[in-house]
């Protein structure tokens, strides 16, 4: 099986240390990517750590295909104990960061501990160096990347910052790159700045060398470049009014399932916005959404669906520049577009102000900084629901995305079972209830969703880009990664296990996979679920699955 090559680098900031030691046993069984970061955070966190505690610990970590030139691979990702859903959490970002990082020779990089100073990392393949800079305390992801580039020639593609959000604990925000985009949900921004990093760069010649198939890796190379897909030209948004019109866009802080003024925020007010194409390293889908407005000068990267549900539909808004401004208020200020934008609905919701795009602006500000009001919403929705007097859109700590189970019942069940909380991309079981798959029904839905969950866990671990679905099928995977795709399932299902073991040695049980609305059948399916997992009734793994695992710490 192809894998990650090269070992992990520890990094301790509160000891300014930093130490190598070889991995290839968890690179062999876990391939990359979110695979060695979940087993690595699995063996090495504590079960008890406080998220934002020196003990806690967050790993960068890359896969065998940003070795390669592939399309769809300009990714990597970064896995820790969320802040918001006090679990195992990955994310991953897409940009030019991974080819800087592999440069590096590392295949993962560990960061411990918590510096008594604001302090830049720099990783190069010649060593690790440590900047105190004080000087940017309170910067916003921009000045830190302008301030870096002075400094140390060092582009926005070699560093992962956090801005305000992150120094301020804002257990939504994000680690970012090239400065707009975002290691989103859960957090990660926020375990940064408790362990007081800025910023951390990557530079070297170094990058291992993994040979694909190249007939594979010319083929899914061309799709991408030949594609008539309208997501290259949309982005996410192509699908808005689809969604809209068939099956619902939570509006209104959840409380309507369609925006009745959804033109106004469709693909369509996006594309006449884009100025220029924008692509994650060595892709040639070219999917990103640099826009402008020319009447206010605005620029931003996007909004995706996501930023146009959270911040347009379920605030009431309807004007496209205006989700733009909110869009780009969070990649400066470093905060995920989804949370932050459902904590301002619940806010609205409770103020009826729906619709107020200035008052929206000045909440995501004053979430960035805990300014008021904004150091409820900080919290995020599952703990400032009750101040607010709104429902808890939530499962295990993280609010809903877009996708709603309401009407996409499989995303439903796979919300309230996923480890990672009410993330649509965890199984992504909303591509096939878009399609021809029943939506309306939880019959067969179970074995689906582990499949599905399976198959993002090893796919994330590879690492490869959700859009690549039309170009890499089962039997492009076994040639890229030389396994059966079989073999590959149970790669993803362990590390499914991994995180859920970690959570429930936290607690998490059945009780919290759990739905804010009822679906026919849910307990039934959840009972089927377990069991085709082979775990517990009561939603834990047993003991015995672990009993021939080795601990990496």
């Amino acid at each position: 099986m192809k894998r990650a090559i090269g070992p992990l680098l520890r990094i301790d900031v509160d000891e300014r240390t930093a130490t190598t030691e070889p991995i290839d046993d968890v690179l062999e069984r876990f391939i990359g990517g979110r695979g060695v970061g979940t087993k690595l955070a699995h063996d090495n966190i504590p079960f008890d750590a406080d998220p934002f505690g020196p003990e806690n610990r967050l790993y960068l970590t890359t896969g065998p295909l940003q070795m390669s030139q592939m399309s769809f691979t300009g990714r990597m990702s970064m896995t820790t104990l969320s802040p918001l859903t006090n679990g195992i959490c990955s994310s991953n970002a897409g940009g030019f960061l991974s080819r800087n990082f592999t440069g590096t020779g590392y295949s993962a990089v560990e960061i411990s501990g918590s510096s008594d100073e604001l302090i830049a990392i720099h990783v190069t393949d010649d060593g690790v160096e440590f900047e105190e800079v004080a000087s940017l305390a309170g910067a916003t992801v921009p000045a830190v990347s302008e301030h870096m580039d002075d400094e140390h020639d060092l582009e926005p593609d070699n560093l992962v910052s956090i801005g305000p959000a992150g120094e301020n604990q804002v257990r939504f925000a994000s680690a970012m790159t090239f400065d707009s985009r975002a290691f989103g949900r859960g957090g990660h921004g926020a375990v940064l700045g408790s362990k007081n990093v800025k910023c951390i760069s990557f530079r070297g010649d170094s990058t291992p060398s993994v040979e694909l198939d190249g007939d594979v890796e010319m083929s899914v190379h061309r799709d991408a470049a030949t594609s008539d897909d309208m997501k290259r030209r949309q982005g996410t948004t192509a699908g808005t009014l689809f969604i809209n019109e068939n099956y619902s866009v939570p509006t209104r802080y959840f409380s309507e399932m369609g925006f009745e003024n959804i033109d106004g925020i469709s693909g369509d007010r996006v594309e006449e916005k884009k100025y220029k194409k924008g692509s994650c390293s060595v892709c040639a889908f070219a999917c990103k959404l640099p826009t402008r407005d020319e009447e206010t000068g605005l620029e931003t990267e996007g909004p995706e669906f996501e930023t146009v549900f959270s911040f347009g539909a379920n605030c009431g808004v309807d004007d496209i520049v205006a989700v733009m401004k909110s869009n780009e208020l969070c990649d400066t200020l470093g905060m995920d577009t989804i949370s932050a934008g459902n904590a301002v609905a619940a806010y609205l919701a409770s103020e009826d102000e729906f619709g107020n795009a200035d008052l929206v602006h000045e909440l995501t500000e004053k979430i960035a900084h805990r300014e008021g009001i904004g150091d409820t919403l900080a919290e995020g929705v599952a703990r400032a629901h009750d101040e607010l007097g709104v429902e808890n859109w939530s499962v295990k700590g993280m609010d809903f995305a877009a996708h709603d189970g309401r009407t996409l019942w499989g995303q439903g069940l796979s919300y309230a079972v996923s480890n990672r909380g009410a993330d649509h991309l965890y199984t992504s079981m909303l591509v096939l209830e878009y399609g021809d798959l029943e939506n309306e029904t939880l019959d067969g839905k179970p074995e689906l969703v582990i499949e599905r969950e399976n198959h993002r866990a090893f796919e994330d671990s590879a690492i490869i880009c959700r859009f690549s679905g039309r170009h890499v099928d089962e039997a492009v995977y076994e040639g890229l990664l030389e396994a059966e795709y079989d073999e590959l399932l149970s790669v993803g299902n362990r590390i499914v296990e991994l995180e859920r073991h970690f959570h429930n040695e936290r607690g998490v049980t059945r009780e919290d996979d759990t739905l804010p609305y009822e679906l026919d059948g849910f307990e039934d399916a959840l009972e089927q679920y377990y069991e085709r997992r082979g775990w517990n009734d009561d939603g834990t793994v047993p003991e015995s699955a672990f009993a021939d695992e080795v601990v990496t710490s």
